[in-house]
This record gives structure tokens, C-alpha cells and sequence, in this order.
């Protein structure tokens, strides 16, 4: 699968874009807030719903509109899928695909699957369990809309409870209604809970070789799902905290609260790693990724990089460089120095200056 073109109408600082992409490499580059981010995110969304930052929809659209466009054309064995995206500050999304209208966001999941790196990610070892559940989350919602469904549903049942437990200070008696939620959250809980554990084994059977390789053979990395409760005890346990949430107003218990080790040896490298260590565990991370998807869909994700190169060393940026392979990249970076010094294959090159892009000339050896 690859992206062929992309039109943004009143998206951030663009008011209107029109792109197309090589299937190769392709590079914007320019001054930092000019918007090639802005290119980035676009594409997550049209293929995920969401932005990778978590930004609201009222968020993305342009200060002074009410409404955003983005349509995205995509190609895959020579057949063209065309995604119609309609974003609105007052209302949910419109979403097409071939200009038929899709009612579910899951209709839209999996129909392109990309990896985004960032240099936030390479401090997804070292930060707070979110950011991890969030990864997590972020690539099973694209390759099983199962588990898509099922963390939807699970996370609006936590914020009706949640709300259940703030009206129950003032209302005791609602108290009788906490069960019924209780049996959907341990339903939809135990789901997710079951599908992560599957997840992290079939990421432990990539990510070993990519980081053995990467730290040049001197280290075997593991990741350890640690979930809150096991599903066989989450039932007791949401019983036997019921008091303590109804005085904390917020569910205490569940998958919402999970996290995820790394461990080489049997150091903890979140807890006790170098900053080496939790960066390069955390790029074998994205390349793992990347893999599984391979794997999963049989089919190639596209890959974007957002000025990731910059925050690498020169072993950790040609490893990443040469990984990509056949698979349609696109980068931001401020300049171009680091690719014409990687001797790196550039098919197309974009500058980005104040929400406005130009196609520059590539010269090829």
C-alpha cells in the first residue's frame, strides 16, 4: 500500500495543499513551525481518525474555519482507494471511502496502516505508563478492529462510571446501578486485556533479533506486559474496590491502568536503563512495529518520520535508514545534510515554508 496524493483544505496552518508522493522516499523539509508536522498528522488521520498527538478534531481544523477536508488517495496493486475526510468543530466527522459514505470509524481501520516516529517515541521507555497503553493501542486499533471496538466501548463505559461515582456523593442510591456497568467494563476489559497479551508475544518474537542487532550483539531485550488484574480476578477485584472508588470517584481497576516492561537481563530498563538503552530499545520498538504489520496484513505500512533522524546517533540512523527497505517513507527534517551524508536514496523532496509547499528538484547520481 502506498499514499499517492493527499489534498488539505483549512487543516491548521494550511488553507488549501495538494501533494503527491513518490513511493519511495520522500523528504519536506524546512524551518521548524512551517507545518511539514502538519503533513504528517494528516496522513495518520485520514488512515487512523485520529491524530497522533491525541488533538480533537476542533483542534486541527484552521483557527478561523468551522470545518476541515482532507481527502487521501491510496493505491495498492494498482487499484486506487480514495478516503474523504470532513472535519468539524461542532460536530463528529464525515468519513467516505470511494465517495460511499462510511457510518463507523472501524469501517476506515486497517484499509491503510502507517507508523508514525517521532522524537517523543524515544522517550516511550522512560515516561509514564500512558504513552505505552497509548503505543499499544495506537497499532492494535489499526490491525484488529475487534480490539478497536472493544477499547471504544471500554473507555466510554470507564467515563460513565466514572461519572456514576461523582453523582453517587451526592445520590447513595445510585449505587444499585454500579453492577450493570461493572459486567460490561469486566466484558470489554477482558478483551483487551486478552488481545495485549497476544500483541507484546508476537512483538518478543521481532523485536529480539532487531535489538540484538542494533546494540551490536552485546544485548536481548524483552517486553513484559503487566497488566492491572488478570481477567480470571477482575470481576472480584472491581467488587472488592467499589468502596474505594466510590470515595476516589474514579474506576480504580482495569486494562485503563496497564503497563508494559522492558527488560534486558533482568534489569528493568524503564526503571534502571541508560538513556542509550531506552533509546535504543525504543527505536527496535518502531522497527518491530513495523515488522508486524508486515507480518499481520501482508502488505507494507507507510512509514513517516517526523525529524527523528536529528535526535539518532549516526550507527542508530543508518541501522533505521537501511531497515526501511521497500517501503514508502516520508520524513520531515530542517535540512537535507544528514540524507546526502547517509548517501541515502531521495526520490522526492518537498520545502515547506509557512503553510505552503513546493516540489524541488531531485538530483540523481
Amino acid at each position: 500500500m502506498i499514499i499517492k496524493s493527499i489534498e488539505l483544505s483549512d487543516y491548521r496552518n494550511y488553507d488549501h495543499l495538494s501533494m503527491e508522493f513518490s513511493p519511495g522516499t520522500n523528504i519536506l523539509y524546512g524551518d521548524n513551525a512551517q507545518g511539514k508536522t502538519n503533513v504528517l498528522e494528516a496522513i495518520y488521520v485520514s488512515a487512523t481518525t485520529k491524530s497522533h498527538k491525541g488533538s480533537k478534531d476542533r483542534d486541527i481544523i484552521n483557527f478561523e474555519k468551522e470545518e476541515a477536508h482532507i481527502r487521501t488517495i491510496l493505491e495498492k496493486e494498482n487499484v486506487e482507494t480514495r478516503i474523504d475526510m470532513h472535519l468539524r468543530k461542532n460536530k463528529s466527522k464525515g468519513l467516505a471511502i470511494d465517495g460511499q459514505r462510511v457510518k463507523k470509524a472501524a469501517d476506515l481501520i486497517g484499509l491503510c496502516n502507517v507508523v508514525f516516529f517521532s522524537p517523543e517515541d524515544l522517550g516511550i521507555i522512560k515516561n509514564g505508563p500512558s504513552e505505552r497503553r497509548r503505543f499499544v493501542d495506537m497499532e492494535l486499533c489499526q490491525l484488529d478492529s475487534f480490539y478497536f471496538y472493544n477499547l471504544s466501548n471500554y473507555n466510554k463505559i470507564v467515563d460513565q462510571r466514572n461519572t456514576l461515582l461523582k453523582d453517587m456523593f451526592f445520590n447513595p442510591q445510585l449505587k444499585e446501578t454500579l453492577n450493570i456497568w461493572d459486567m460490561q467494563l469486566v466484558s470489554y476489559g477482558s478483551k483487551i486485556i486478552e488481545r495485549r497479551k497476544l500483541f507484546v508475544q508476537q512483538l518478543n518474537e521481532i523485536i529480539e533479533g532487531i535489538h540484538y542487532s542494533l546494540s551490536g550483539g552485546r544485548e536481548k531485550i524483552k517486553i513484559v506486559y503487566e497488566p492491572d488484574v488478570e481477567i480470571e480476578e477482575f470481576e472480584k477485584k472491581l467488587q472488592d474496590n467499589q468502596e474505594r472508588d466510590v470515595r476516589s470517584k474514579m474506576t480504580t481497576v482495569g486494562p485503563h491502568r496497564d503497563d508494559f516492561s522492558f527488560v534486558i537481563g533482568d534489569v528493568d530498563i524503564r526503571k534502571f536503563g541508560s538513556q542509550g538503552q531506552q533509546r535504543t530499545a525504543a527505536l527496535s520498538l518502531k522497527l518491530s512495529e513495523i515488522e508486524l504489520v508486515k507480518k499481520l496484513t501482508k502488505d507494507t505500512p507507510i512509514l513517516l518520520l517526523d525529524d527523528v533522524l536529528s535526535e539518532l546517533d549516526s550507527n542508530r540512523q543508518n541501522y533505521l535508514l537501511n531497515s526501511i527497505g521497500n517501503i514508502q517513507t516520508i520524513i520531515t527534517c530542517t535540512g537535507l545534510e544528514e540524507f546526502v551524508n547517509n548517501r541515502f536514496e531521495i526520490d522526492r523532496v518537498f520545502k515547506v515554508t509557512n503553510g505552503s509547499v513546493e516540489k524541488m528538484s531531485v538530483e540523481k547520481e
